[in-house]
């Protein structure tokens, strides 16, 4: 089966869920916003049917649910209908939310790694170190979020780099529970041949160890890259930033904006859904090389 058949066996389920979920969504929205206009109504003494109260809930100005039709309006006004450069355009509050999510995403990752050779390789470390990164990730980040900023600002520490902590803390866990699992994984009779070859440290690692753990390392990779994005969010509303899309879920919040925060959320899953997609996509092509290179010496 090639990749074009796959893709149009996938195109039917999709849809079908797609329609489903609007289905829940529009019939979400009747319920939840008829307890207002239900008020609405008795209090003007209006007779009202079905078909009247699921039109007026599918154009309330402040829903509690904003239907589907009035999410992709609001998209189309903050997205199409606005410059790049305006601070209107969820483009760029977008574009501020990636940069601190992917420089947060690299530290992570680096610090990841590195944490997860050390755990192999000194017995130590694997029984000392092990147990707090498990523990560090039973602290709310809503709770740290203010106190890594706050510390931070109070060395003179700003912008940037205060959120790319806090996506790194989200995203360096993911990564060192995949690398040890991928650097322990190759058998036991593998690692024996290599020491029977006289292999060095350096050359089991590069040359099984890596290799093996690749797999993992882009499994953690695409919950790494998504958990980033969570944690710039989260990083932008405690500060009340000028730009972000958590800022933007913050004025949404303010002013009773729901259909702003909902496109603000759909943004980020956009934004979060296309950079998994750019890991798998590496993924692939690393696995093929490395499929390519075993061949090769064979």
């Amino acid at each position: 089966m090639n990749d074009a058949t796959r893709s149009q066996g996938r195109i039917f389920p999709v849809s079908v869920v797609i329609v489903v979920l609007t289905v829940i969504w529009y019939t979400g929205a009747v319920y939840l916003n008829s307890g207002q206009l239900i008020d609405r109504y008795n209090k003007r003494s209006v007779q009202w049917d079905i078909t009247q109260l699921a039109a007026d809930a599918w154009s309330m100005k402040r829903p509690v649910l904003p239907a589907p039709h009035q999410v992709a309006r609001e998209l189309k006004k903050t997205v199409l209908d606005q410059k790049v450069t305006s601070k209107r355009s969820l483009i760029y509050h977008a574009g501020v939310t990636l940069s601190s999510a992917l420089l947060g995403f690299v530290l992570g990752t680096v610090l990841g790694i590195g944490l997860a050779i050390g755990i192999v390789y000194v017995t130590t470390l694997d029984r000392s170190l092990m147990p707090w990164i498990i523990a560090s990730q039973t602290v709310p980040i809503l709770a740290l979020a203010p106190m890594i900023i706050v510390v931070l600002g109070s060395i003179g520490i700003t912008g940037l780099f205060p959120k790319s902590v806090i996506s790194m803390y989200l995203c360096f866990f993911p990564v060192v529970v995949g690398m040890v699992k991928g650097l322990r994984s190759p058998e036991p009779m593998l690692l024996d041949q290599m020491h029977t070859y006289y292999a060095s440290r350096a050359q089991v690692f590069f040359r099984l160890r890596l290799p093996s753990s690749i797999p993992f390392l882009f499994a953690s990779l695409k919950v790494a890259i998504a958990l980033s994005i969570v944690g710039a969010i989260v990083a932008e509303l405690p500060t009340g930033g000028q730009g972000g899309l958590g800022a933007r879920l913050l004025t949404g919040s303010y002013y009773g904006q729901t259909t702003m925060i909902w496109a603000a959320l759909i943004t980020a899953s956009v934004v979060s859904a296309t950079l998994v997609s750019i890991v798998a996509l590496g993924e692939r092509t690393m696995l093929r090389r490395l499929d390519g290179g075993q061949v090769a010496r064979s």
